[in-house]
Order: structure tokens, then sequence, then C-alpha cells
């Protein structure tokens, strides 16, 4: 049998079936490894069962047995993996796609209501037990009939795209390319971010963490924003420049933000607690057990396809 190293606790479930197929050395105390734990306690592996804590950067993979054939990231996102790198030593590198879009586009519509409404402060209003009603009382932004702008219209994007519709909202979005008329299903292109952020009330960050895209809100984007802008952001910590946004929300070009994802995670920028108009989730794009079930299943699946001399459907490289 296939040896295979897990680098987190699965569900139960999951691992009784990588015990079914594999060899397979588990993390019952799921543990965070380093990237020396992981060279080390992957040697003379077959496979890695990587998740999105996992550091596999460039030195990492250099230093990796050479008995190391895929990594399988328990992921839709591969940004903690330098693919090319793996590419580069034999190694063959693999996501998962479309289990996750549901779940991660619940959570950004989630974040766009609790930052637009208000919700961190309404919490702690509700918990002093004696907050008192009145017309102004924490008046929030409402969503309905606003202009929701999109940023990166893949799965996920195209997903909230659909959840917005249910409150009127008019989509605007932004991609690497136009898409077909059946999938922008109304939705309007913009070539450029200048031209997307003027139109948004709203801003949905969707597109995944690339070198093109790391800090890509930043001062410069940041001011192309109609003033109260109301920005949700459950794609990935390091697309923001988290000094910009903060300067953003306190001069009310922002008005509020929720995000669910953060540059060098699980800490926070330190500003980010100081402020009121801010939601937060540790998190939580993923956390149905469906999901996670459905993510660990098809890592699964693209190990044994692999190891089966299949093209694993979710190859990267």
């Amino acid at each position: 049998m296939k040896k295979i190293f897990v680098t987190r606790k699965l569900l139960k479930e999951n691992e009784e079936k990588l015990k079914e197929l594999f060899d397979v050395k588990l993390n019952p105390n799921d543990q965070i490894y380093t990237a020396k734990e992981i060279i080390d306690k992957s040697k003379d592996f077959d496979g890695i069962l990587s998740s999105v804590t996992d550091p596999i950067n460039s030195d990492t993979i250099s230093k990796l047995s050479n008995s190391i054939k895929i990594i399988a990231n328990g992921a839709v996102g591969f940004g903690n993996i330098d693919f090319k790198a793996a590419r580069a030593k034999g190694i063959s590198v693999t996501n998962t796609p479309d289990v996750l879009t549901d779940a991660t586009a619940d959570i950004q519509i989630l974040l766009l209501l609790g930052a637009s409404r208000k919700a961190y402060e309404g919490r702690i209003a509700a918990e002093t037990q004696n907050w008192k009603w009145s017309w102004d009382f924490l008046l929030g932004k409402q969503m309905s009939n606003k202009r929701l702008g999109i940023l990166g219209m893949g799965r996920i994007g195209r997903a909230v795209a659909k959840r917005a519709r249910a409150f009127g909202m008019e989509i605007h979005y932004h991609n690497r390319s136009k898409l077909s008329s059946n999938l922008e299903n109304g939705a309007i292109f913009h070539k450029d971010l200048k031209s997307l952020f003027e139109q948004s009330e709203f801003l949905s960050i969707n597109c995944p963490a690339t070198p093109e895209t790391i800090k890509i809100i930043n001062r410069g984007t940041l001011s192309y924003l109609k003033d109260n802008t109301v920005i949700g952001n459950a794609a990935r910590g390091d697309i923001v420049d988290d000094e910009a946004m903060v300067e953003a929300i306190k001069s009310g070009k922002v008005f509020a933000y929720g995000l669910d994802v953060y540059n060098g995670e699980p800490k926070i920028h330190p500003e980010y607690l100081k402020l009121k108009n801010i939601f937060l989730l540790p998190h939580l794009g993923s956390a149905t057990k469906r999901t996670r079930w459905d993510m660990a299943f098809r890592a699964t699946k693209n190990l044994e396809d692999f190891f089966k001399d299949k093209k694993p459907q979710d190859l990267i490289n």
C-alpha cells in the first residue's frame, strides 16, 4: 500500500476511508506542523494530504523526500504550496474546487450583511442588556437594490452573484476575461478595477491569491471606491493591504469591512480589533460538516486516481 502523510486531523469518516486505501500517518492531536516537521514526518512516504495551514514553499519542497510524488491539498486555494517548485521536483499538486462553492458563497453574503448592518456593534449593545431603541440607533446600510461589485467571477463569485440577486442587487464584475453571456446571467463586465470600483456600493472579494493579486486592494485601488462602500473578503487575506484598508475604514471611504481571512492567520492586524465597523470570522468559509467531508473525500480521490495511474481531476501542475 502507498504511504500517505496527513498533516491535519480529518473527520472520522474521511480518516477511515483513507485507511481503507492507504497506509496512513494521521495527526490525532491536530497539531499544526512547521515546515521542518512536515519534511521530517513525511520522510519515505509516497504522498501528502495537506491543508491550507501547511507552509509548503519552495524551500520545504526542495527538502522533501524524493519518494513524495503528490501533494493533495484539501482546499480550493493552493497559495500555501509552491506548485512550480513542486512541478520542477516531479511532484504533482491537486486541490479541491467545486465542493466549497456554496458554503463559501454563503459566508460571503454573511460578511456583507454582518458588516453593513453593524452586527458586531449590535452584539456588544445586546450584551449590555441596557440598550435603548431610538430612531438613529445603529443605522446600517441596506443591501437591497444596490450595486454589487464582484472581484473574481469564478465558481464562488458566480454563487455570490446568484445569492445577491435575491436582494435585487445589480451585479458588476471584474475578471481576467469576460464570461459567456450564459455564465454572466446579466452581470456587467468591467475591464479594469477602476471602472468596477467606481460603480460598486458593495464589493465582494473572490479572486484567488496569485502574484498578480497580492495586495491588489491597496491605497490606490481603494481610492477608486465611492465613499461608504461595504467590502467582504472570504478569499485570501494577502489580497488586501491591511494598512490601507484600516485607513480607508477610518476615513469613511469604507463604511464597513467583513472578513473571514487574514494575513498571517490566525493572527489579525491589531488595528482591526480597535474598529467597531468591522465583522470578523475565523476562516469559516468551508465550515460545514458536509463541505469538510467533501473536501477530504475529493483530496482522497485525487490520491487514489494518481496512484492508479489516472490523471487526478483536480491536477494543478
